[in-house]
């Protein structure tokens, strides 16, 4: 009686799914007006919140230029095929989920919400970043080893300075997502230690992620930074979503600097961030 009792609750939370699912194919496939019907205060609820806001700002970006670029088409195509990944597993997980779903499973429920929710951030300010003429912040000086020290905290990363002082011109929020993103990257796909090192090359402050994990294939050190690329074998379970060092790029281009990866000597991955330094 139970079970029954609760199958018309699941079923109305699997249409939801299929609905937002649905909208989610219309956007990929070039729809930019397409939106999902907000039903509910509960976390399906919030998932069509969020991608609403999401769709509805990228519209707004893509209307203000003449023609809806390859990259962007890209980009909307690439980001509908990761976001029907983890909505399958949520719905599945419902249809399976009876009437007294254990702990693991509602965390198994909750984990993958939060990755449709950072997907979601994440292709919002992709997309931000790849229009130009986007207004991502205030520009002021950043001190950088400053802000390398809270996110190695966060991340539980040694931090070496080879600096007095590193303060750059730019957007403190972005800079802080490409070092955070970096040190994520390291943590997820490499192994012991992570170091974070900071320096002063002339005109320039060059940050480096260093860690001691497999290393980068060379012919594949330039494509990771591609939006939803994933190095071959790399299991979505290990969490992300591709998009992590393309926003590092983005973010370190629209600062008039550059990003790189390459594979230490002693094996490990390093990438570095070079931002030309604040003047006067």
């Amino acid at each position: 009686a139970v079970a029954l009792g609760t199958y018309p609750i699941i079923r109305r939370l699997t249409r939801r799914l299929e609905s937002l699912q649905h909208g989610v194919e219309r956007w990929g496939n070039g729809d930019l007006s397409a939106r999902v019907a907000m039903q509910g205060d509960d976390e399906v609820g919030f998932l069509a919140s969020r991608f609403n806001h999401a769709a509805e700002q990228i519209e707004t970006l893509v209307k203000s230029r003449d023609t809806l670029l390859a990259s962007q088409k890209s980009l909307l195509a690439n980001a509908s095929h990761e976001l029907r990944s983890p909505l399958a597993r949520i719905r599945m997980g419902l249809e399976l989920m009876g009437s007294s779903p254990s702990p693991a499973f509602k965390q198994e429920i909750s984990r993958n919400i939060s990755e449709l929710d950072q997907l979601i951030e994440e292709i919002l300010l992709a997309s931000r970043l790849d229009a130009k003429e986007a207004d991502l912040g205030t520009i002021e000086a950043v001190e950088l080893i400053g802000l390398a020290a809270e996110e190695c905290a966060r991340n539980q990363a040694q931090l070496d300075v080879e600096a007095a002082e590193l303060a750059v011109p730019g957007v403190a929020k972005l800079l802080r997502r490409a070092v955070r993103n970096l040190l994520e990257n390291a943590r997820r796909y490499g192994a012991g230690e992570v170091h974070l090192n900071l320096r002063q090359d002339g005109d320039w402050a060059v940050l480096q992620v260093r860690d001691s994990g497999p290393g980068v294939p060379p012919e594949q050190q330039e494509r990771i930074f591609e939006p939803f690329y994933r190095l071959p074998g790399a299991s979505e379970r290990e969490g992300g979503v591709g998009l992590g060092l393309a926003l590092v790029k983005s973010i370190a281009e629209r600062h008039g600097g550059s990003v790189k990866c390459s594979n230490r000597p002693e094996g490990g991955a390093c990438f570095e961030i070079r931002l030309p330094l604040r003047r006067g």
